[in-house]
C-alpha cells in the first residue's frame, strides 16, 4: 500500500511538473521569444502580460470609449477602435500585439497588406477560429481552407452573382415595399430606422436565399443576435491554461445551446425544402442558396457532395452575414444622407431620372453613378468589417520582416481608410467626389487603401448582394421621402461583429407626396 501511495504522489508531481512546463512554455517562453523576434526588427508594440496579453488594457479602453458619445465627425477610428489606434499613433504603422497568448502582427501599411492578402503562395491562411466564433459559424467560407473553401466558394459565387443575383431583384424589392408600406402610418414622425433595416435585411436574405419569409426565419436571427452579443462579451477574455480545457463559463454553455437550436431550425427548413420534392409539390430543390445547397447534399459525386452539416454551416453565416453587413451599409449610407441633404438631393434627382416612380430594375441599378459615390464614400468612413486575421503558416518573410510561425497577422481596414497618408487631409470629411472616377483613381491604384469587404481570393462573396440590395432600398425611399437627422440622434458607432450606431439611428422622414 505505502509503495502505491509513493508511486501515485510520484506521478502526480510529474503530472503536474509537465503541466507546468506546458504552461511556462506556452505562456511565457514562447511570447517572449516572439517578442524578441520582432523587436530585433525594429516592431515594437505595448508589452505582453502574462495569460491575458494586451487584453485588460484593450477592454478598459474599449468600455471607456463606448461609455461616452462623440461629436458629430467622422474621425470614428478612436472611438471604434482605441486600442489599436493609439498602438499606431505609438508604435507606427505595424507593431505587435497580444491576444491573450496569441502573438498578432497588427498591419496597416498597405504594401504589406496586399502582400498578405493578395499572396499566392498560400502562406497566411486563415487562423483558428475561437471557440465562440466556430459556434457561429461552424466551417463555413468565413472558415474554411484549400479545396473545400473553394468547393463551397464556387457554390456561393453562383447564388450571389450574375444572373442569379439579378433574378433576386424582385423578392428585393417586395421586401422594401412591406417595410415602407409600414411607414405610411409614421409620416412626419421620428422613426430609429436601424432596426427597420435590421427587419428589412432579415427579410431579404429570407426571401432570396431561403425562399421563405422573415417570420419563418426570426427565430434563428434572434438566435444568432444573442450569438453576437456573446461574442462581444467574450472577445478580450483569455482563457486560462488547463484549466479552460476542463471547464465551461456561462457563455459557452449558453452558446452551445444556442448552436443546438439554430442547428434544429435550419434543419427544418432543409427538410421542408425535400419533402416539397419528394411529395411531387416542386420538381426541383430550386435555384437560390438553400437550394443549391440541398442539391449538393444530394449530389452523386463525391468530389462535389456537400454534408449536412456543411448546410447548416453555411446557412447560419448566410443568415447572420447576409443580414449584419447589409443593415450596417444600409444605416450608415442613410446617416450620411441625411446630414448631407444637398447630396440627398442630387441621388434621389438621380434615381428619378433613372426609374422615374417606377420600381427599380437591373439595368438603371448599374447606371446609379451617384449613389454609387456615396455608398463607396459610407464604406471608406464606416466600414462594415473591422478587418480580417490571417495566420503565418511557417517562418515566412513578409516584405523586409522574417516572421515566425506561430504569429497571426492582423489587418484593420478602418486605419486604412482613415490614413491621411492614403487619403490626403481631408480623409475625415464626407467626400463622395473622391469616387467619380471610380475606386482606381480613388485610391491612386493602391487596393490597400479602400478594401470594405477585403482584398484578394477570399474578398466577401456577398458584396455584390449587399451592395444591389442598398441601392434598391435607397432608390425606393428617396422615391417617397426626403429625411432629416433627429435632434435626439446620438453619434456612437460601436463594433460588435459589424460596426453599428450603439444608441441606434434617429430620423425624421416627410413624404414627396
Amino acid at each position: 500500500m505505502g509503495n502505491l501511495l509513493i508511486l501515485f504522489t510520484v506521478s502526480l508531481c510529474l503530472c503536474l511538473f509537465v503541466a507546468l512546463l506546458y504552461v511556462l512554455y506556452k505562456y511565457w517562453w514562447v511570447p517572449h521569444r516572439v517578442q524578441f523576434i520582432m523587436n530585433s526588427q525594429g516592431i515594437r508594440g505595448p508589452p505582453y502580460e502574462f495569460i491575458h496579453g494586451n487584453n485588460k488594457e484593450a477592454l478598459q479602453m474599449q468600455k471607456e470609449a463606448s461609455s461616452k458619445p462623440m461629436a458629430l465627425t467622422h474621425d470614428i477610428f478612436p472611438r471604434v477602435l482605441p486600442h489599436d489606434y493609439s498602438c499606431i499613433k505609438k508604435y507606427g504603422k505595424n507593431y505587435l500585439s497580444w491576444k491573450g497568448v496569441r502573438a498578432e502582427l497588427v498591419i496597416t501599411d498597405p504594401e504589406l497588406v496586399k502582400e498578405v492578402l493578395k499572396n499566392s503562395e498560400k502562406a497566411f491562411s486563415k487562423p483558428k477560429t475561437s471557440y465562440f466564433f466556430k459556434k457561429l459559424l461552424g466551417d463555413s467560407i468565413p472558415t474554411i481552407k484549400s479545396e473545400k473553401w473553394a468547393r463551397h466558394r464556387k457554390l456561393a459565387n453562383h447564388a450571389f452573382h450574375g444572373e442569379s443575383l439579378k433574378n433576386m431583384i424582385p423578392a428585393m424589392i417586395a421586401s422594401v415595399g412591406t417595410i415602407l408600406e409600414k411607414w405610411k402610418d409614421k409620416e412626419g414622425k421620428e422613426m430609429e430606422v436601424f432596426q427597420e433595416f435590421r427587419f428589412l435585411t432579415s427579410e431579404v436574405i429570407s426571401r432570396t436565399a431561403f425562399g421563405s419569409s422573415y417570420l419563418e426565419g426570426e427565430k434563428i436571427f434572434d438566435m444568432l443576435t444573442k450569438f453576437t452579443l456573446i461574442i462581444g462579451r467574450n472577445f478580450y477574455k483569455a482563457k486560462f491554461p488547463i484549466i479552460g480545457k476542463f471547464w465551461k463559463s456561462a457563455d459557452e454553455i449558453e452558446s452551445d445551446k444556442l448552436e443546438k437550436m439554430i442547428h434544429d431550425s435550419v434543419m427544418k427548413i432543409v427538410k421542408q425544402r425535400e419533402e416539397k420534392v419528394m411529395t411531387g409539390e416542386v420538381d426541383s430543390f430550386g435555384h437560390d442558396f438553400l437550394g443549391l445547397l440541398v442539391n449538393a447534399y444530394h449530389d452523386p459525386d463525391e468530389k462535389n457532395m456537400f454534408l449536412i452539416q456543411d448546410i447548416i454551416d453555411e446557412c447560419k453565416t448566410f443568415y447572420f452575414a447576409g443580414q449584419e453587413t447589409t443593415n450596417s451599409l444600409l444605416a450608415w449610407t442613410t446617416l450620411l444622407l441625411a446630414i448631407y441633404t444637398d447630396w440627398q438631393d442630387k441621388t434621389r434627382a438621380e434615381v428619378i431620372e433613372v426609374f422615374g416612380n417606377q420600381n427599380p430594375n437591373s439595368e438603371g441599378i448599374t447606371k446609379l453613378k451617384t449613389m454609387t459615390m456615396i455608398i463607396n464614400e459610407t464604406l471608406r468612413l464606416y466600414p462594415p468589417l473591422n478587418g480580417v486575421v490571417r495566420k503565418a503558416v511557417r517562418d515566412i518573410q513578409l516584405g523586409q520582416l522574417v516572421l515566425p510561425n506561430y504569429l497571426d497577422l492582423n489587418i484593420r481596414f478602418i486605419a486604412l481608410h482613415h490614413d491621411p497618408d492614403l487619403w490626403g487631409d481631408d480623409v475625415h470629411l464626407f467626400k463622395p467626389e473622391r469616387f467619380t472616377e471610380g475606386i482606381a483613381k480613388a485610391t491612386n491604384n493602391n487596393a490597400a487603401a479602400f478594401m470594405p469587404f477585403g482584398l484578394g481570393p477570399r474578398t466577401c462573396v456577398g458584396m455584390n448582394f449587399a451592395i444591389t440590395e442598398t441601392k434598391i432600398a435607397l432608390s425606393m425611399i428617396l422615391q417617397r421621402y426626403t429625411f432629416t437627422l433627429s435632434p435626439t440622434y446620438v453619434h456612437a458607432p460601436l463594433p460588435n461583429l459589424s460596426l453599428k450606431p450603439q444608441h441606434g439611428l434617429h430620423v425624421l422622414f416627410h413624404s414627396l407626396h
